[in-house]
């Protein structure tokens, strides 16, 4: 009777044993694909969603995607006004996209993460409505266009305000609340590093 009962006990335990060990797995897991897949995507959101985080650190706390729609607004800099996410972290366009569909992919944007959101984009101060857009990409997420540009973030800037991807590699630049991409060289931004990304 004793062995009768130490057997369902063990096949209990065994059982409970290896649901903690899954749920470890699970957990080491998704710490490991959040922290390599923190840089895939870089969604804004508007001020009831935004993350604390600004520059490279914002977007990698959004990694999970956007919780709502973002808010593309505008900030003035020594290169004039320029495309920002509702916190102020700079926004960029990729010149090989020659149509609202992103050509950026892979090792680009693991640098340079898309503008992602969860519903319509919303136009926040400087911004015109009527030019934001979306366009999907390979993983089904919805990234924001202004004027038909795909916009980008840029793992290079630290925090708000910071434009040390403007003119990198000759395809990256700010975009003017006008829709058109700022040609001049940053002027008070950190060093670029050269190479494509």
């Amino acid at each position: 009777m004793k062995n009768a009962m130490r057997a369902p006990s063990m096949g209990v335990k065994a059982t409970v044993f290896l649901g903690m060990a899954a749920l470890l797995v699970a957990g080491c897991a998704s710490k490991k694909s959040s922290s390599s897949a923190a840089v895939s995507s870089a969604p804004a959101t508007t001020a009831a969603v935004v993350p604390a985080a600004t520059g490279a650190a914002a977007a990698a706390a959004s990694a999970a995607g956007p919780t709502g729609p973002v808010t593309v607004a505008t900030k003035t800099g020594p290169l004039g006004a320029y495309l920002t996410d509702a916190r102020g972290n700079t926004l960029y366009l990729y010149t090989p996209d020659t149509s609202p569909t992103s050509t950026c992919y892979g090792q680009c944007i693991a640098n340079w993460p898309a503008l992602l959101t969860n519903g319509a984009p919303q136009a926040g101060t400087g911004a015109t409505a009527t030019f934001l857009g979306t366009s999907p990409r390979t993983d089904g997420s919805s990234q924001v266009t202004y004027k038909g540009h795909p916009l980008y973030y840029f793992k290079g800037d630290k925090a708000a305000g910071d434009t040390s991807g403007q003119g990198k590699a000759g395809t990256w630049f700010l975009v003017t609340p006008a829709g058109t991409q700022i040609a001049a060289a940053a002027s008070s931004s950190p060093a670029v590093k050269s190479g494509k990304y």
